[in-house]
């Protein structure tokens, strides 16, 4: 009789807490964004609308000018076109997303395609991380071993170097993923983002929110302190390497092919720090915080390498000539 009753409350027991789980665990989350500042969401609007028209028209024509231009089929270039796609690639997961929640009543969004937007946006990010770091890595080959480059730098080796990034990238996105989403959700469902940003979304974990969150952000700031101490530590050779050319035009020669990269690694990896290093905030402003990191420096990025890069605009005026003479 008392085993009886005991078997009955256990599953007494059972069935509240199941009912319990069914009440809180959630299915969808609701995209917060901008909602804090409801004057202003038509003006973000287009503004973010004509950034990530011209990211895009910037990427774009990295791409296409490295295409057909073959006097930009080298390593460099064919690194920054890979780059190119990749960010290109990055944009695309969360801006369009962002541009029709800024005029939508529904901003919710279902558990499997946060996750898969999260793995989408961490592998991107991680593979441009890495791709800059390769970048710097060639620029150390071709300034500190410039006869035995076209022997260690050759284009089979190139595209190793771009399908490991890419590897990279994705296997610690499928990691952190992996971790975030290994259990169920409990309310509230308000993620604070306008993308299903990660330290955002762990908090609503039914489980240990805080070991998890530990974890992922520790994995995060290592790959990026990881790479960044790497590119670091090119340029402290590339450095040594340039202050021993005795001429002043031959040092001037060679910070020109740096200046670029050097620019983009201090921009992309400094608005990185501010999300993954700034405290934990109670506010309503942390989509605020990561505005730099996924709109600003794609935005940025393709204007740098184009802008400041003679190679580049060499090609942009021989295909508007080509395509002058072609109307003519």
């Amino acid at each position: 009789m008392k085993s009886g009753t005991f078997i009955c409350c256990f599953f007494q027991i059972s069935d509240i807490q199941t009912l319990r789980m069914n009440r809180t665990v959630l299915t969808e989350f609701i995209l917060g964004g901008f909602s804090g500042h409801p004057h202003v969401q038509t003006f973000l609007f287009v503004l973010f609308l004509c950034l990530y028209l011209v990211t895009l028209t910037g990427n774009l024509a990295i791409m296409g000018l490295t295409w057909v231009d073959r006097s930009l089929h080298t390593p460099m270039y064919l690194f920054l076109s890979a780059l190119s796609f990749s960010e290109t690639c990055y944009t695309l997961t969360i801006i369009p997303r962002m541009l029709a929640d800024l005029l939508a009543e529904n901003r919710s969004i279902s558990v499997i395609g946060c996750g898969l937007q999260m793995y989408f946006f961490l592998g991107l990010a991680g593979t441009n991380c890495i791709i800059l770091t390769v970048m710097g890595y060639d620029r150390f080959l071709a300034i500190c071993n410039p006869l035995r480059y076209p022997v260690l730098m050759t284009n089979v080796v190139c595209g190793q170097l771009v399908a490991g990034a890419w590897a990279g990238g994705f296997f610690v996105s499928l990691t952190e993923t992996s971790l975030i989403f290994r259990g169920s959700f409990c309310s509230p469902n308000l993620v604070k983002q306008f993308f299903c940003h990660m330290r955002s979304v762990v908090r609503l974990s039914c489980l240990d929110s805080d070991l998890t969150e530990s974890v992922v952000t520790g994995v995060s700031v290592s790959g990026l302190l990881g790479t960044f101490l790497l590119i670091i530590f090119t340029y402290v050779f590339i450095l040594s390497t340039v202050l021993r050319i005795p001429s002043a035009e031959g040092r001037q020669k060679a910070f020109s092919t740096c200046g670029s990269h050097l620019t983009v690694v201090i921009i992309h990896f400094g608005f990185a720090a501010i999300v993954y290093l700034k405290p934990e905030s109670s506010g309503g402003d942390d989509a605020l915080m990561t505005i730099p990191y996924t709109v600003i420096t794609p935005f940025l990025s393709p204007l740098i390498f184009s802008l400041r890069n003679k190679d580049m605009k060499n090609a942009f005026r021989k295909l508007l000539g080509k395509m002058g003479f072609l109307i003519k």
